[in-house]
C-alpha cells in the first residue's frame, strides 16, 4: 500500500507530536544564603509538585547558598538566578541598584516580600559551663564567642546589631553600645565567612562557648548534633529578622521563567509553605500555621532593625561600611 507524499508527512508529524511531552521541563535558580538550604531542600520538591498539578509543567529547582553578601555579590556578577532568598534587606538593595531587581521589590510579596522571621539567639555547651543568660554575659572575660563576619555577611550584621540594640533598649547610649560591641569583638576568635560556617566552627571545631546565630540554625544543630551536646538561650531581648525575597527581573525575562518564579516565591506564603517554613524552625507568617507550632517558639521581646537604626541603609553605611564602626572597633580592639 502506497502512500501520498502529504499523507506521509501527516503520519510523521502526528508520531512526532504525540511523542512529544505536553510540556517541556523547565529549571530556576534560587540563591539564597547558607543557613536556608534545609529549608529550600524541603521546600522545592513541595512547590514542584504544586507546579505540577497546577500547569502540567516539570519544574527543577537549583540551590545555591553562601554568605548572603557574598551571594548578592554573585548575582550582581552575572550568576544567573531566577529568584534569591537573602537574609537582609541590603542585599536584594544591592541587586535593585544593579537593576537586576525591581526599585520596589519590597511590594512585590507580602510582609514586605519577608515570608518569615527569625530572631538572634545563643547556642551554649551542654550544661552552660559559662553561665551566659544573656548578651551582658558575652563580654565577660574569657568567654568566647562565635560570630561570623559582619561585613561579608548577614548573619554577623544581625548578631552585631542585635548586641547594639540591647544596649540601647536597656536605657544605654549610643557611646555604650560602641563599647558595647567593642567588647564583644575582642571575644570572637575567629570571623567565619558565613553563618553556616561559623556553626562548624562550634560544633564541629570545638572552638568557643557560646554561638550566636539565628533561631532556626541552632535549632537545626540541637538536632544534627543531639540535645546531649548543646542547650539553647534566649536572651532577654533580641533582634527580629526578616529574610527577603525576590524576582530577579533582567533573568527571569531573559529566560522566559518569570510566570513560575514568581509563583515559587509566592507559594512560601501558603498554608504549606509557611507549614515547611515552621517545620525547618522559622517562625512564620500565617497566623493559624503560628499557632499550629508556637509550642516550638518560646516568646521573646524583639526590636526591628528600623526601630533602632533607622533602616538598613543607614545600619550599612553607619556600622559596616568601610571606616565605619565596626572597623573601628574591630581595628582598635585587636
Amino acid at each position: 500500500m502506497k502512500f501520498s507524499p502529504l499523507k506521509t508527512l501527516l503520519a510523521l508529524s502526528i508520531a512526532a507530536a504525540t511523542a512529544l511531552p505536553a510540556h517541556a521541563d523547565t529549571t530556576i535558580l534560587n540563591v539564597s544564603y547558607d543557613v536556608a538550604r534545609e529549608l529550600y531542600k524541603d521546600y522545592n520538591p513541595v512547590f514542584a509538585k504544586h507546579w505540577k498539578a497546577k500547569t502540567g509543567e516539570t519544574i527543577n529547582v537549583n540551590q545555591s547558598h553562601g554568605g548572603s553578601s557574598k551571594q548578592a555579590l554573585s548575582v550582581a556578577a552575572g550568576l544567573e538566578a531566577d529568584v534569591v532568598t537573602m537574609n537582609q534587606a541590603t542585599d536584594v538593595d544591592l541587586l535593585a541598584e544593579k537593576g537586576l531587581v525591581a526599585k520596589d521589590w519590597t511590594k512585590k510579596f507580602p510582609n514586605g516580600a519577608a515570608p518569615f522571621t527569625t530572631v538572634q539567639v545563643f547556642l551554649v555547651r551542654k550544661g552552660n559551663p559559662k553561665n551566659i543568660k544573656d548578651w551582658d554575659d558575652l563580654v565577660k572575660p574569657g568567654v568566647q564567642v562565635v560570630i561570623p563576619n559582619p561585613k561579608l555577611t548577614g548573619n554577623g550584621r544581625y548578631s552585631y546589631l542585635a548586641g547594639w540594640g540591647a544596649v540601647i533598649k536597656k536605657g544605654g547610649t549610643e557611646a555604650q553600645a560602641k563599647e558595647y560591641v567593642g567588647k564583644l569583638f575582642k571575644n570572637v576568635p575567629v570571623l567565619d565567612s558565613g553563618g553556616r560556617a561559623a556553626s562548624v566552627t562550634f560544633t564541629q571545631r570545638n572552638i568557643g562557648d557560646v554561638l550566636v546565630t539565628f533561631e532556626n540554625e541552632v535549632k537545626l544543630l540541637t538536632l544534627e548534633h543531639g540535645s546531649d551536646k548543646f542547650d539553647v538561650v534566649y536572651p532577654s531581648i533580641t533582634i527580629l529578622a526578616e529574610p527577603p525575597i525576590a524576582v530577579v527581573e533582567k533573568v527571569v525575562d531573559k529566560r522566559g521563567t518569570r510566570k513560575v518564579a514568581t509563583e515559587y516565591l509566592n507559594y512560601l506564603y501558603s498554608e504549606e509553605g509557611q507549614s515547611i517554613g515552621a517545620k525547618n524552625y522559622f517562625r512564620v507568617r500565617n497566623e493559624t500555621i503560628a499557632k499550629r507550632y508556637a509550642i516550638m517558639y518560646p516568646k521573646i521581646p524583639t526590636f526591628t532593625l528600623n526601630e533602632v537604626f533607622g533602616d538598613w541603609q543607614k545600619a550599612q553605611k553607619t556600622h559596616f561600611s568601610d571606616g565605619g564602626i565596626f572597623d573601628q572597633i574591630y581595628t582598635t580592639g585587636k
